[in-house]
C-alpha cells in the first residue's frame, strides 16, 4: 500500500510513542542480586524449565522466546542467572547457584486457577482475577460470577492437580467486556481484592470475617438457584429448609450476649458504655475483640470440605472472598485475631511491588537516539560514522530521484534493492 512521507513520519511516531507506553523502563538489570523481593515475574516456555525470570531478563535474554507473563510473584528471586535455566543470563557474567528460597506453584507449568487450565491469549475470553494470598489467577466462572464460555471445551472445575487469560482486571470495569461476555456477578469497581477459598481457609481472622460487611460472598439458595452476592444480609433459604443436624452452624454468640447485656443495662449504665466503648474503639484493647458476628453461611460452606480439594464441597457456594475498599482499616486488632493477619503482613499494610528504574531513552526518536549514541562514541570514530551517515543518504537521494522524476512510487522493495546494493558495494570495497 502507497503512503506518503508525512503518513510514514506520522506512524513512527506512533510507534514509539505506543513503544514508550508498553516499555517505559529500563531493563539492562537483572535483579538476581536485589535478593527475594515482589516483583513481575515471566515464564519462559522456550527454555521448558519451571522457573520465573524477572522483567530485564524477559526483555534482554530471552526477548526472542515464548514467554507467559505471571505478574507479580512476592519474595521472588530471578532464576535467569542460575543454574537452573539452561539459557544464560546476558546481564551477568558468571553462573549462580539455583535459588532454594522461591515457590514454584502451578503457574510455573503454565496452568492457573483451580481447574488447572493453560492460559492461551488467543482464546481466552473470560478475565481472571489474581488472588492477593496465593497469587495465583481465577476464571470468572470458576468463582461462578458468570456462567462459563463453551463449557464444553472446558475440564472439570475441581480436578486434582494435573501437568497442568491474563486480563488486568481493571479491564472489566465496563458493562460488557471487549470480549462480548455480559457483565460479571461482581465486577471491579465492586471490590478492591480477592482471596481464593483455600487461601481464606488457612488464615483463621480472613475466613471469620467472611460473608460480613465488606467481605463478599457469592451464594445460592439451592443447587437449582441462581448465584448471588452476600455480604452480611439476608441468609439464603437453604438455612429455613434444614435441621441443625443438617448444617453445623453453631457460633461464638459472645459478641450478641454483649449487646443483649447492654439492652437491658440502665440509662446511666448504658451511658458509660458507650463511653467505654468509644475510648476502646480510639485506642483499641487487647482483649476485646472488635469483629462482627461470625456469618453461618460461611461456617457452613468452610466446614465442608472434600479432602484433597481445592474447592469447598457445599453446594452454598466456593468459599472465595472479595474484600472491598478501605478492608485493611476494619480488621480488629484484639490478641486473638491480629496474630493471623501479622503472618500475612501484606494484610495490615500494602506491599511494595519492584519495578525497573526508568529508561532515559523512551519516547526518543530513532535520529534522537542515534545523536546520543554519536555523542558517546570517540570523536575519530564519530567522524567516520558522520561521513558514512553522509554518503549512504547522498546515495539514497540520487538512487530516488528518478522516482520523483517519473512521479512514480517508491514501494518497500525498491528500498530494500538499494540497502541491498549498499551492502553489495561495501563487501566488494572490503
Amino acid at each position: 500500500m502507497a503512503c506518503s512521507l508525512n503518513d510514514l513520519i506520522k506512524s513512527q511516531n506512533q510507534l514509539l510513542q505506543e513503544a514508550a507506553l508498553v516499555l517505559p523502563h529500563e531493563f539492562s538489570k537483572c535483579t538476581y542480586n536485589l535478593g527475594p523481593i515482589r516483583q513481575a515475574v515471566h515464564l519462559c516456555l522456550t527454555c521448558a524449565v519451571p522457573r520465573g525470570i524477572c522483567s530485564s531478563c524477559s526483555v534482554a535474554c530471552h526477548t526472542d522466546h515464548e514467554q507467559i507473563e505471571l505478574f507479580p510473584k512476592r519474595s521472588f528471586r530471578c532464576d535467569c542467572p542460575t543454574t537452573a535455566i539452561p539459557h544464560s543470563c546476558t546481564l551477568h557474567k558468571g553462573l549462580r547457584e539455583e535459588n532454594t528460597t522461591n515457590t514454584y506453584d502451578h503457574n510455573f507449568r503454565g496452568v492457573f486457577c483451580r481447574c488447572s487450565r493453560a492460559y492461551n491469549p488467543e482464546t481466552e475470553q473470560e478475565t481472571m482475577i489474581q488472588c492477593i494470598s496465593c497469587e495465583d489467577w481465577f476464571h470468572e466462572s470458576c468463582l461462578n460470577l458468570r456462567d462459563r464460555p463453551h463449557l464444553d471445551a472446558c475440564p472439570d472445575p475441581d480436578p486434582m492437580p494435573a501437568s497442568e487469560s491474563f486480563e488486568n482486571p481493571d479491564d472489566n470495569n465496563s458493562d460488557v467486556s471487549s470480549n462480548g461476555l455480559p457483565p460479571p456477578l461482581i465486577s471491579a469497581e465492586d471490590y478492591d481484592v480477592f482471596v481464593c477459598y483455600e487461601c481464606v481457609t488457612k488464615i483463621d481472622t480472613l475466613r471469620r470475617y467472611a460473608g460480613t460487611k465488606g467481605v463478599i460472598m457469592v451464594v445460592r439458595d439451592d443447587e437449582s438457584s441462581p448465584w448471588k452476592t452476600t455480604d452480611g444480609g439476608v441468609l439464603p433459604a437453604a438455612f429455613y429448609n434444614h435441621t441443625d443436624s443438617d448444617l453445623p452452624l453453631e457460633i461464638d454468640d459472645s459478641e450478641s450476649r454483649s449487646i443483649s447485656k447492654r439492652h437491658s443495662s440502665s440509662p446511666n449504665t448504658q451511658g458509660e458504655e458507650r463511653e467505654a466503648k468509644r475510648r476502646k474503639i480510639s485506642e483499641p484493647s487487647s482483649s476485646y475483640c472488635l469483629a462482627p458476628p461470625a456469618s453461618l453461611i460461611a461456617k457452613a460452606i468452610y466446614e465442608c470440605k472434600p479432602q484433597g480439594s481445592r474447592v469447598s464441597g457445599s453446594f452454598l457456594g466456593t468459599g472465595d472472598v472479595f474484600l472491598t475498599e478501605g478492608w485493611r482499616q476494619r480488621w480488629c486488632r484484639c490478641e486473638q485475631c491480629l496474630p493471623s493477619l501479622q503472618a500475612h503482613p501484606y494484610l495490615l499494610e500494602e506491599e511494595e511491588t519492584y519495578e525497573p528504574p526508568e529508561d532515559p531513552d523512551s519516547g526518543l526518536s530513532l535520529e534522537e537516539l542515534g545523536m546520543r549514541a554519536l555523542a558517546r562514541i570517540p570523536r575519530d570514530r564519530a567522524i567516520d560514522g558522520i561521513h558514512a551517515f553522509n554518503d549512504m543518504r547522498d546515495g539514497l537521494m540520487e538512487y530516488l530521484r528518478p522516482f520523483a522524476q517519473e512521479g512514480k512510487v517508491v514501494e518497500a522493495a525498491d528500498v530494500n534493492r538499494f540497502f541491498e546494493r549498499l551492502l553489495e558495494n561495501r563487501h566488494a570495497r572490503n
